[in-house]
């Protein structure tokens, strides 16, 4: 991947060196988190269930060398966020000028390490990217991102820039009223109906990826492999496969992000096509 080559955005914060470190209570893994569990694990040859079993707060702590310490911010870790986010911006903005003839307004990034505040409640490490709608920032751990670059090398790239694509795509989402709508009904609907909503909304997030890396490969920044690398940690993660591995069985009614071949499929479906209005998952009769 040549992220060298992305323009760097400036809509980027860093908070690093203002965390507070270790775990504390359990976390929340968002997608990008559990990207980078995965991928991160199977490098390592560990156990993913037991690295989110730890994430999840039942049990360990964090070594010495994942305590947060203060970042440089010209790291070539925070360059390369700081690169595909600019990425994103640059694709987006054309897409919205082309496609929706309306104008794209740029979520902020955050990098922390440790623990942050954020709209949303206190980030706590290790979460790898969110995105919090309340003040339409994206947040990144640095310290789990590092680790994943420094046993996987440039292996890792596209998959780390996939889930930051990934939580755009949950901006573009909240910029076009789509999360609030799906918000509601979720309140208003039994769990098995929330899910399926839950399910919608994040297989349309990983098609808007999609389209973002159809531009990508496009410009020549990307190659066939990196994108193999990406379907492939996109399958690793269906509710499907992690079920699985964590239970023996898998429970269709509590998926919440999609199985591994539907989360193929929509990103597959953005990148071949390059059309967001292909992605949407809601007026889709089969995922």
């Amino acid at each position: 991947m040549k992220w060298e080559d992305m323009r760097e955005s400036q809509n980027v914060e860093d908070q690093r060196g203002r965390g507070l470190g270790g775990l504390g209570g359990g976390v929340r893994l968002g997608l990008g988190g559990i990207i980078l569990v995965i991928v991160g694990s199977l490098v390592f040859g560990l156990n993913p269930l037991q690295v989110l079993s730890l994430l999840s707060g039942s049990g360990g702590t964090l070594s010495p060398q994942t305590q947060s310490q203060p970042g440089n911010p010209n790291d070539q870790t925070a360059q390369f966020a700081r690169a595909v986010l600019g990425d994103t911006e640059d694709t987006w903005s054309r897409i919205f000028q082309q496609q929706l003839k309306a104008q794209y307004q740029p979520a902020k990034l955050v990098l922390f390490e440790g623990g942050v505040d954020s709209a949303c409640g206190f980030a706590q490490t290790a979460m790898g990217p969110f995105y919090c709608p309340r003040d339409q920032k994206i947040y990144l751990d640095m310290n789990f991102f590092r680790q994943i670059q420094a046993a996987a090398g440039p292996n890792a790239d596209f998959a780390r820039a996939y889930a930051i694509a990934h939580e755009v795509g949950h901006h573009i989402q909240d910029l076009l009223g789509i999360s609030d709508q799906v918000q509601r009904k979720m309140q208003s609907s039994d769990s098995a109906t929330a899910n399926a909503y839950s399910v919608r909304l994040e297989l349309q997030a990983d098609c808007f990826a999609g389209v973002w890396g159809h531009y990508t490969q496009e410009r020549g920044l990307i190659n066939d492999q990196d994108v193999r690398s990406a379907l492939s940690t996109a399958a690793q993660i269906g509710d499907d496969y992690l079920q699985k591995r964590a239970t023996g069985r898998i429970v269709p009614d509590a998926f919440t992000h999609g199985s591994s071949q539907q989360r193929v499929n929509w990103f597959e479906r953005g990148f071949s096509s390059g059309d967001m209005r292909q992605c949407n998952t809601f007026a889709a009769k089969s995922l």
